[in-house]
């Protein structure tokens, strides 16, 4: 009797494990509702974070719509007009925090612009070459009564700042040109962001993991942009890093990042094409673009360009040595006044470092 009832009971559960073992979900699916509900929280976690930056920084310019973009701009003082055209990944604040534009402003018409995607500048889903940027700002400064103009661009910047001389030579006096990128190269920042460039990928990429990851590297990026020099306390301080994560200016920085090298093998065909005098000023220590491959092979490519290579000081030229780029600024708006176009000497790093 004993043995019948027993032999009950472990039918009895084994039924009930063949009942249970049919409603368990197989470890694929498990992993595969993880992951949804983390992509999930991470996508709610960056929209907050996104909506909170925008919150605690508003825009502090006005705007203007050009060709169906909406460009957020600051202008500030009187005199001959200067546009500063900023690089990847930053926004106006990079040269309100160096100080360039209180101190410009006293001489100059400033004008400072988002590009397209950066800041509170829209970006409609086209392909955002130097050469659109250039007809963009061409359009844009127009709007605002500009017939010509010092145009200073910083890194990325510098390219857009080219083409609008190429473009619009009787628009551009003078070019100044900070740690820029002229030549193409093999680049591991493009191959790293390749992923977050591609439509749909991209997106799906931007508005998940992406910005919090982006968030735990900001540091070591702005450390590398800066180096071999520290931070400065100002950029540490003010500069609003956090719109630097948003979804939508992580896709521009991406794009723009992907299209360096591509674009730059069209500009360099042209670099002997301008006229107007140009002045390049780079760190000579800089670890985001090789100085002897890029500003100084561009001065031996523009025969009448100045080359000005500061020693010790990286890539944010205008935050480490804002005297300098301010009187690099003040010799271009010279020489364009006086119409020289002899070929300035080299500045060894010798004497700058006297100086």
């Amino acid at each position: 009797m004993t043995s019948r009832r027993s032999r009950a009971n472990l039918d009895k559960i084994r039924a009930e494990e063949i009942r249970t073992k049919g409603k368990k979900l197989p470890p694929l699916a498990v992993g595969a509702v993880v992951g949804a509900g983390a992509l999930a929280i991470s996508a709610i976690a960056s929209r907050l974070l996104a909506n909170k930056a925008e919150r605690d920084t508003r825009p502090i310019g006005r705007f203007l719509e050009v060709d169906g973009v909406r460009l957020h701009y600051i202008e500030r003082g009187q005199g001959e007009p200067l546009v500063l055209i900023h690089g990847n990944g930053m926004l106006i604040q990079d040269f309100i925090v160096s100080g360039l534009v209180d101190r410009l402003s006293e001489r100059y018409r400033v004008i400072v612009i988002d590009r397209p995607g950066y800041g509170y500048s829209s970006r409609p889903r086209r392909i955002w070459t130097p050469r659109a940027h250039a007809t963009l700002f061409q359009e844009a400064l127009q709007q605002l009564g500009v017939e010509r103009a010092i145009v200073v661009g910083h890194s990325w910047g510098t390219m857009v700042a080219v083409s609008l001389a190429l473009q619009a030579p009787d628009l551009v006096r003078s070019l100044v040109l900070l740690s820029g990128y002229y030549f193409p190269t093999v680049r591991v920042d493009a191959a790293m962001n390749t992923p977050m460039a591609v439509p749909v990928i991209g997106d799906a990429l931007r508005h998940t993991f992406m910005p919090l990851l982006a968030r735990l590297q900001l540091p070591l990026a702005i450390k590398a942009m800066f180096g071999p020099a520290k931070v400065t306390e100002s950029f540490d301080r003010l500069f609003p890093k956090n719109l630097m994560v948003r979804p939508g200016q992580l896709r521009a920085s991406a794009d723009y990042a992907v299209m360096m090298s591509p674009v730059v093998m069209e500009l360099e065909k042209h670099y002997g094409e301008l006229k107007m005098p140009v002045v390049i000023v780079t760190g000579a220590n800089d670890k985001i673009v090789d100085v002897g491959r890029q500003s100084r092979r561009l001065h031996d490519e523009i025969p009448h360009s100045e080359f000005v290579a500061l020693p010790g000081l990286g890539h944010m030229v205008h935050h480490l040595a804002p005297d300098e780029v301010v009187a690099a600024i003040h010799r271009a708006d010279k020489a364009a006044s006086a119409s020289q176009v002899a070929r300035p000497p080299i500045r060894e790093a010798v004497k700058l470092a006297a100086a």
